[in-house]
């Protein structure tokens, strides 16, 4: 009885231990991966492998609490996991090398920021070049925003600014334009959620004064809602093209996160310190009666009240990552995408999350079916670099998020069919394995293998297939996808477990599933449980200790198991 409890006590110690290392190493990672993106750690040395040493990581944290106008503690508490998670202006909030950090970090409180930067005229002009593709206000209304967002900083400075005729043909000083993802300017934008927009300091360079807005987000005007406003963030970016840097004051239009609509925006006014920054750059008007904002249509046209609804679909928390199986696994352009529903969640090649909010599907891959809420399989074709999506009896072609022309096409195209002779209505998992860079689709138990370096029109299957997911010792035979990694190995995934097949075989006697969630989108440790059966080994009880780290773990282990030891041998 008393060996009984002291084996229950030695287990509880190891998961508590193994809980809540895994937890820290991955709010660590997560922290050190966004203080160095917005500029309050220098970005890791490739050159020398520079490491960020524990108290650098600290202070780090403390300056960016003291910024965000949280509780300055120098911990990843909840607080400051809510404030990295909140969207905001992609801009980083500290400009400049390790020693403007260290006068940064040394003041308690910072008002207004200059970037050292500026026009060197007060006459500007702007103009527009492309209009949101997934909002329901129309382009007339976009303009008449963006000139209310001048207006405000013309109304505090001796600024005049004109826009130019001529929509995504002229140019300015001042060039507006709403992107996704990669947009050629070196920033590239994350979809849905995280980063919002983004706008370039004055200079001469070619992409000085331009503004650019992410168009995976919804935008909008005096929605409180799901939407993302778009003059309170237009105010804010305008600032940076005329020469602000974030702000830490509270309020301020320049602080980095997003603060919602502010009302009636023909009204608005800037507040104080943002008043002063850029009467600091520009200068003040000589009288009230002096301003005269320009660009601005003097009858602008009535915005519309209420907005009419837009159709939505249900967003998963971001804590739903981390529970439940994936409809589809895939590896594009060096990062994994892990479909479920009507949304995906991306992961870079260093393991870092691009959001910790889902993206939309079809807001990203554009030209599926409006609605689609289920993908089957996914994948990254080698010769070509085109990517295919399978939606029960269709296929689809994309270059980079674009469907080709002549798309969707029926999946008999590809010209499987089971033993039986019946003809394949939907395919379960689809990758390319760089073992050998043949292309695999898997259905109903089996699987077919292609060449697809050597396309002509129909695909034609390699000789001798279909053939048994059995083939593949050691893996689930009915799984939800798989992907290949590395220098070869496969890696297949089932529910809440994926299963690495290394070194192109494919006859391993017993291979270990690990916890996806946590392994690849940065989950808190599962509780113990009883993890999934290996397909080839008798049923039996296995420890669901899995985690890419086991060498911390087993040390862990080892120094439990020894502390115990020594307990046991002094009451014995």
């Amino acid at each position: 009885m008393f060996a009984g409890m002291e084996l229950l006590l030695w287990m509880m110690m190891v998961m508590m231990i193994l809980n809540f290392t895994g937890g820290q190493s991955n709010q660590y990672s997560r922290a050190v991966d966004w203080l160095s993106r917005y500029g309050y750690l220098p970005p890791p040395d490739p050159r020398t492998s520079k490491l960020q040493t524990k108290d650098g990581i600290e202070q780090a944290i403390r300056v960016m609490q003291r910024f965000g106008g949280i509780q300055e503690t120098g911990l990843i508490d909840s607080e400051t996991l809510k404030l990295m998670s909140t969207p905001r202006c992609s801009l980083p909030d500290i400009v400049g090398g390790e020693e403007m950090r260290r006068r940064r970090r040394r003041r308690r409180r910072k008002r207004y920021a200059l970037s050292g930067l500026k026009w060197h005229k007060t006459d500007l002009t702007w103009s527009v070049h492309s209009f949101p593709s997934r909002s329901s206000v129309s382009p007339d209304v976009v303009k008449t925003l963006l000139a209310l967002a001048l207006k405000a900083w013309s109304d505090a400075a001796p600024l005049n600014f004109r826009q130019l005729p001529g929509d995504g043909e002229a140019g300015g000083d001042i060039r507006v334009s709403f992107a996704s993802l990669l947009h050629n300017d070196g920033y590239p934008f994350d979809g849905q959620g995280g980063t919002l927009a983004h706008a370039f300091f004055p200079g001469v360079d070619e992409v000085s004064g331009d503004t650019h807005f992410d168009d995976h987000e919804t935008w909008s005007y005096r929605d409180g809602g799901s939407t993302t406003d778009l003059f309170t963030v237009a105010v804010h970016e305008f600032g940076h093209a005329l020469g602000l840097s974030h702000s830490s004051s509270d309020p301020s239009i320049m602080r980095p996160y997003y603060q919602g609509p502010v009302g009636d925006v023909s009204q608005y006014k800037l507040d104080l310190d943002d008043r002063l920054a850029i009467q600091q750059l520009y200068g003040q008007w000589l009288s009230q009666d002096d301003t005269q904002p320009g660009g601005v249509n003097p009858d602008p046209p009535l915005f519309p009240t209420p907005l009419p609804p837009r159709p939505t679909s249900p967003e998963p928390s971001s804590d739903e990552r981390c529970q439940g199986s994936f409809d589809a696994v895939a590896n594009i352009r060096g990062e994994v995408f892990f479909f479920r529903g009507a949304h995906f969640w991306r992961t870079k090649r260093d393991g870092s999350l691009v959001s910790l909010r889902p993206a939309v599907i079809t807001n990203f891959w554009i030209g599926l079916p409006s609605g689609t809420n289920k993908v089957d399989a996914v994948y990254e074709r080698k010769s070509d670099s085109k990517i295919i999506f399978f939606i029960g009896s269709q296929y689809w072609v994309f270059s980079d998020t674009k469907v080709m022309s002549g798309y969707p096409r029926p999946l008999s195209d590809w010209r499987m069919t089971m033993p039986s002779g019946a003809a394949v209505d939907r395919v379960d998992a689809a990758f390319v394995w760089a073992h050998n860079g043949k292309t695999y689709l898997f259905s109903g138990g089996q699987f077919w293998r292609f060449d697809e370096s050597q396309r002509t029109g129909n695909q034609e299957p390699d000789p001798g297939y279909p053939r048994s997911n059995d083939v593949w010792k050691g893996m689930p035979t009915h799984m939800d996808d798989v992907i290949t990694w590395g220098e070869g190995a496969a890696y297949f995934f089932k529910g809440d477990f994926y299963w690495v097949m290394k070194d192109g075989g494919i006859n391993q006697e017993y291979v270990s599933p690990k916890a996806t969630g946590m392994d690849w989108l940065r989950c808190p440790s599962p509780p113990p449980t009883a993890a999934p059966q290996d397909p080839g080994k008798p049923k039996e009880c296995i420890c669901a200790f899995n985690r890419s780290s086991l060498r911390n773990d087993c040390l862990l282990l080892v120094a439990v198991m020894l502390i115990i030891n020594g307990l046991i041998s002094v009451n014995n």
